[in-house]
């Protein structure tokens, strides 16, 4: 009885509607994922990297819009879930398969298959522990990150000269570390925090004001150096974690003795 009132209650909520803005607003960052297959697939790579930085805007604008106007919802949360899947898994997969991938036959589309299943699997392992993990930190390298590096390699690519060929080892290599790390439990940095968004020293604004003309100046380049500098964010935090940990429980064997 109680579960066919749940149940009358969910069909209900849907009945009265949904809100539109953070909806639209997720909507956009799945029709960016979506133009990115299509221009992969037409050999417009360029652009279709562009266009996985454009759905990393979106996604970080319909949560934030959505808490500003009192608009969170349970299908606001599917339907965004669902979005990163499209624009940060598969594209990004498909765009890997077909610029630098496609020579290696049957394992390239493997490893790009490879990257879009461990992003599957870090976003639904993120659902599930969303309310128990610190906000301040990710399990894991986020799948937008991840899918950041991956534009930010093609658009630097081009931006170099567009010819080569060590992209295609370089990829194969980028693939697996990927994957490894959107399923690790390596804490990244959450973007998230509310703490960024309070009173910060005056210096810092002076610091992003001045980052922010070394990226319009040469964004290819910059962005490319930011997402390697968050990918190796992580390792070297966990490193450190271990060495901190090492030594104190050295130290705890120590006066033990």
């Amino acid at each position: 009885m109680t579960e066919n009132c749940l149940r009358s209650e969910k069909r209900e909520n849907i009945r009265k509607g949904v809100y539109l803005l953070p909806n639209l607003i997720t909507a956009g960052g799945i029709f960016a994922g979506f133009y990115v297959i299509i221009a992969a697939t037409d050999g417009n790579y360029e652009r279709a990297a562009w266009f996985i930085l454009l759905a990393a805007i979106f996604d970080g604008l319909d949560g934030k819009v959505a808490r500003l106007t009192g608009t969170s919802s349970k299908f606001g949360v599917e339907l965004d879930s669902l979005a990163d899947v499209i624009s940060f898994g598969v594209a990004p997969g498909v765009l890997l398969y077909l610029w630098a991938l496609r020579p290696f036959g049957k394992l390239g589309w493997l490893a790009a298959f490879l990257y879009v299943i461990c992003g599957a699997l870090r976003l639904a392992r993120f659902n599930v522990q969303v309310s128990t993990v610190e906000s301040r930190r990710f399990v894991g390298m986020p799948i937008p990150a991840a899918a950041c590096i991956v534009a930010t390699c093609v658009l630097l690519f081009y931006e170099l000269g567009g010819t080569g060929t060590i992209k295609m080892v370089s990829m194969v290599f980028l693939v697996f570390l990927l994957a490894f790390l959107l399923v690790s439990n390596i804490e990244y940095l959450s973007l998230k925090d509310p703490d960024l968004f309070k009173r910060q020293p005056f210096v810092l604004l002076v610091v992003a004001i001045m980052l922010l003309i070394v990226i319009v100046a040469k964004p290819q380049i910059m962005l490319f150096l930011i997402g390697i500098a968050y990918l190796l964010s992580g390792p070297i935090g966990f490193y450190i974690g271990w060495r901190k940990n090492r030594q104190n429980g050295d130290h705890s064997t120590a006066n033990e003795s």
